[in-house]
Formats: C-alpha cells, sequence, structure tokens
C-alpha cells in the first residue's frame, strides 16, 4: 500500500466492500462493455448489419478490460470514452469497427451512473431494512420500561424506552418510503445522441422513427430498466442527482438525530453504545467510554447533507442541452455521498444491535422527578376528599416550587412528597402517595402505541423485504 499519496477514508475507513465496488474502476468499466453490447445487440435486432459473431467476441471480452491500453490511448487522445472504445477494439478486432455506433460518450457515462445508482440505492435499502429490524427488536424488548421524556431537554412526562425507539424508527420509514419512490422511478438515458434528438440513429436506421424508439425500449430492457427517459439532451436531467442525494440526506438527518440521542443518553449514562473489551476511550483519562460511533455517524450525516448542495449546483447551472462543468463535480459527490451514507448505516447497525440499557439509573432519574408529574393526579385525589381544587392547586404551586430550590440550592433530594404528606389540606400520608408513584401509571399509551406501530407499521415492511434480512455491521473501531 502506498503511503505517500492522499486515499481518501470514504475509500478505504469508513463504507463496505459492496459499496466501495460500485464505484470502483471494474464497475464503472464493465458496465460500459454491457451498454456496448446491449447497443450492438439492439441494433442488429433492428436491422443493422452486426453480426452474431461480433457480438460473441465483444461477450467474450467483457470483464477483462485491457487498462494499460486504454490509459496509454487516453495519454494520446485525451479522452476517455474513445480510449476505452479503442482498447475494447484491440481485444474484439472483428468488432471494432460496430463498438459504440451511432453513439455519443454520454450513452455509457450517464446510463453507467444512472446503472450504479439504482445498485447503490439498493443497497442502501437493504441496509436501512436491517436497521429498522435492529431498532424493532429493541423497542419490542423495551416497550415496556418507563423513562423521562424531556422536551427542551427539560423533563417532561414519563414516556418508555420502547416508544422512544420508535421515533428513530418512523424517521427511517419515511427515508424508505423516498428512496423506493426515487428507485422505482429511475430509467435510464437511453440512445439519445448528441443533443438527445437521436439524430445518428435517424441516419443510422434511414429516418425509421419507431426503431429509434424501439432501440431505446430494448436497451432498457437488456440492462433491466422498465425505460428511458423519454426527453434529454446530451445528458440525463441532472436534477435526478439532485433527488438521489436529498434521499441519502435525509438518511443523515436520521441518523444523526439518532446519534444525538445516544450520546445525551450516554452521558446520563441510562443508555450506552456498544465498547469493545480493549477499546480505548481516551488517550489520557483512561476510566471514559466515550460514544464514537454515535459522534462518528453524526460527522458522516453532516457531511452528507452539506455535499446534497452539490449536486443541486450542477442542475441549476446547466446551459441549454449539456455543459461539461458538472463531471468533475457529480463524480465526486455522487459517489462520496453514497460511500459515506454506507458508512452511516453500517454504523447505525452496529449501535442499534448492541445498544446497553441501564434501568435502574433510568428509574432513579425518573423517580427524581416524577413527584411533580404526579402532582396533578395527587390534587385530584384531594378534591375528592373534599378539598378546594383552587386551593390546592396554589399549595402544589408553593411547595413544588420549594422542593425545587432544594434540589437545585442545595443538591439534596426532591422532597415534594413529604411536603404533601405533611400538609393537612391534602388528607394523605407518604405512605399512599408513595404507592401512587407507579411509572407505569405515567406513560399513558406509550406501550400500547408501540406494540401497534411494530405490528401495523413495521412488520409490513420487514415482511415485504424479508429477502434482505440478516445483515449485521462489523466497524472499524
Amino acid at each position: 500500500m502506498s503511503t505517500n499519496n492522499y486515499t481518501s477514508p470514504l475509500s478505504e475507513r469508513y463504507p463496505s466492500k459492496e459499496m466501495q465496488y460500485l464505484f470502483s474502476p471494474d464497475m464503472k468499466f464493465r458496465t460500459w462493455r454491457k451498454l456496448w453490447i446491449a447497443l450492438a445487440e439492439a441494433e442488429k435486432e433492428l436491422g443493422l448489419a452486426i453480426t452474431q459473431e461480433q457480438i460473441d467476441q465483444l461477450k467474450a471480452h467483457a470483464e477483462d478490460i485491457n487498462y494499460d491500453v486504454a490509459k496509454a490511448r487516453e495519454k494520446e487522445v485525451r479522452h476517455d470514452v474513445m480510449s476505452h472504445v479503442y482498447a475494447y477494439g484491440q481485444q474484439c478486432p472483428d468488432a471494432k469497427g460496430i463498438i459504440h455506433l451511432g453513439a455519443t460518450s454520454c450513452y455509457v457515462g450517464d446510463n453507467t451512473d444512472l446503472i450504479i445508482m439504482r445498485e447503490a440505492l439498493t443497497l442502501v435499502k437493504k441496509k436501512i431494512i436491517n436497521t429498522i429490524a435492529s431498532l424493532a427488536k429493541f423497542a419490542d424488548t423495551y416497550k415496556d420500561l418507563p423513562t423521562l421524556a424531556y422536551t427542551h431537554y427539560q423533563a417532561a412526562q414519563p414516556t418508555t424506552v420502547g416508544k422512544r425507539t420508535t421515533l428513530w424508527l418512523n424517521d427511517l420509514v419515511m427515508d424508505l418510503q423516498d428512496l423506493e419512490y426515487v428507485l422505482d422511478s429511475l430509467k435510464l438515458l437511453g440512445s439519445k445522441g448528441t443533443t438527445g434528438s437521436q439524430a445518428s440513429f435517424m441516419e443510422l436506421f434511414e429516418g425509421d422513427h419507431e426503431k429509434c424508439k424501439a432501440l431505446d425500449q430494448k436497451i432498457a430492457d437488456k440492462m433491466g430498466f422498465p425505460g428511458c427517459y423519454p426527453v434529454s439532451g446530451q445528458t440525463y436531467s441532472r436534477k435526478i442527482d439532485s433527488r438521489v442525494l436529498n434521499v441519502l440526506a435525509g438518511i443523515a438527518q436520521s441518523a444523526h438525530k439518532f446519534s444525538n440521542d445516544i450520546r445525551l443518553l450516554q452521558h446520563m449514562k441510562e443508555v450506552e453504545e456498544p465498547f469493545e473489551k480493549h477499546q480505548i476511550g481516551s488517550s489520557a483519562m483512561a476510566y471514559k467510554r466515550n460514544p464514537m460511533r454515535s459522534e462518528r455517524m453524526a460527522a458522516l450525516a453532516n457531511y452528507v447533507m452539506s455535499d446534497a448542495m452539490n449536486p443541486q449546483l450542477t442542475a441549476a447551472t446547466q446551459w441549454f442541452e449539456r455543459t461539461l462543468d458538472d463531471s468533475a463535480n457529480k463524480r465526486i459527490s455522487v459517489s462520496e455521498a453514497f460511500l459515506a451514507v454506507d458508512g452511516i448505516l453500517e454504523l447505525y447497525i452496529n449501535v442499534s444491535n448492541g445498544l446497553v440499557v441501564y434501568p435502574k439509573v433510568i428509574e432513579a432519574h425518573l423517580m427524581a422527578e416524577l413527584p411533580f408529574m404526579a402532582t396533578e393526579n395527587i390534587m385530584m385525589d384531594a378534591v375528592k376528599a373534599g378539598g378546594d381544587r383552587q386551593e390546592l392547586h396554589e399549595r402544589i404551586r408553593v411547595h413544588s416550587m420549594e422542593a425545587g430550590k432544594v434540589v437545585k440550592e442545595q443538591g439534596k433530594p426532591n422532597d415534594l412528597l413529604d411536603r404533601i404528606a405533611a400538609d393537612p389540606a391534602f388528607h394523605i400520608t407518604k405512605e399512599a402517595l408513595q404507592k401512587a408513584l407507579k411509572p407505569e401509571n405515567y406513560v399513558g399509551r406509550a406501550p400500547q402505541q408501540t406494540t401497534e406501530f411494530l405490528s401495523g407499521v413495521i412488520k409490513p415492511i420487514l415482511s415485504a423485504n424479508e429477502a434482505l434480512l440478516g445483515l449485521t455491521a462489523e466497524i472499524n473501531v
């Protein structure tokens, strides 16, 4: 391995080997050759003078790309597509005259980009499904465990650990819906020619419009797509890249929110991400257990969300039928967004599969705040015992303020129950108050909502995608 050249962490450190392959030279140039074969086959089927022997020769060398010949040729002609046409022709001398017949560079370049994005979205979908499955198991396990919920990061009413997990799940469900919509709507560019008018193919087919239309559909069929975009310039609309990266940015948003929550919970020692036996949290502070996986998720998510601006600018600034100022930006922004999201989902699966819950800490935090939250129920019981609602409300307000001062200013435990029990207006003992403080009585429908969400929303998704399940993620700590 060379150590004196820059290498991107997005090609070595974070993503899976599967995603790395999709954006590799092998995937790109093998797809070029498959597209040239599809073009030749379709043209032969539509009556052009192309022989089966020529096609067979192309197929025989579809995988063994002579990179050295292509690189040497590109130094001479300064054109990547024509360099590979030349290199392919060197391997297939009988077919070299029909390679790329009637096509422009975007025939292989843009169609390949669309094919790669389809495969990459399919891999991302697989990882979202497995993340959903992992979180769903966690939500079901802890659907009944009461925990303190927060608004404005201030103690609010109780919820359950499982119910909180459904919030993360629901975000991913929306991401999955967006992804499936974009994935299902992807088409090929097809064989549109230099400005999208198919003029070169009209010449080849002697003015036969129907054969030009059939050529597009045949290529789409051979490459496994439902069809081609009906109109284009030389390239497919760059808004497609923007749509795809918006999906990836949405996944990044969801993952970032999850990672934030886990980092806060780990600070409170309620829930922790997995921590390896020999993992080091800090070079100076040996006792630390830093949430580094969640932090890495957040860092990569920030990158993807900001990267989504790139294809927006590219789409907005194209001139007429095409300009080449998209190329350098596009080949960086699209590939790296996918590589980063793949790394994010690898982390998400790993963290969600290994979350550690500390029920006793959760209970302690909840019980420290629950007396304040129970005051409305206490007041109602006192009214039933003959008290005046307005007077009792004022007494609870005063007692709550005083108890809050004890906690905040003196650092002592919450003594609100002692104050209420000592107040004759409430006609209730401390023992009776403590019996009333059962956390499960204050979580509302959280357990039921969790069960309903898992059975009504998540189960159908997992059932429909059962073939994608079973993925585990190993990460570089």
